[in-house]
């Protein structure tokens, strides 16, 4: 009788074991989902930074040659650092005076 309890106890206990293996199982599964999703993003934002370089390296020759073409030319070139100044709201709609309806 002992014995029967001890080796029910023991069955109880590895099934429970067994399910907590496949609960497990299924968790590391969702985590490798996970991941897999999380390199691809690291990937394509990789290949989307590279290619965001190289633009702006072309942009940056196009530039350079533009500035030495108006140089040769004898044209003045004035540059504005855009970073230095304070944007500003515009309001580019008609004015319309206090007794015109619109």
């Amino acid at each position: 009788m002992i014995r029967e309890h001890l080796c029910r106890e023991y069955l109880e206990e590895i099934e429970r074991l067994e399910r907590s293996i496949v609960k497990l199982e299924e968790r590391i599964n969702e985590l490798k989902m996970q991941l897999r999703l999380k390199v691809d993003e690291a990937n394509s934002l990789a290949i989307e930074n590279a290619s965001l370089r190289h633009k702006l390296e072309l942009m940056e020759r196009h530039e350079k040659a533009l500035t030495d073409l108006l140089r040769s030319l004898k044209v003045p070139v004035v540059r504005i650092d855009e970073g230095a100044f304070e944007d500003v709201d515009v309001d580019l709609g008609p004015d319309l005076k206090d007794d015109q309806k619109p």
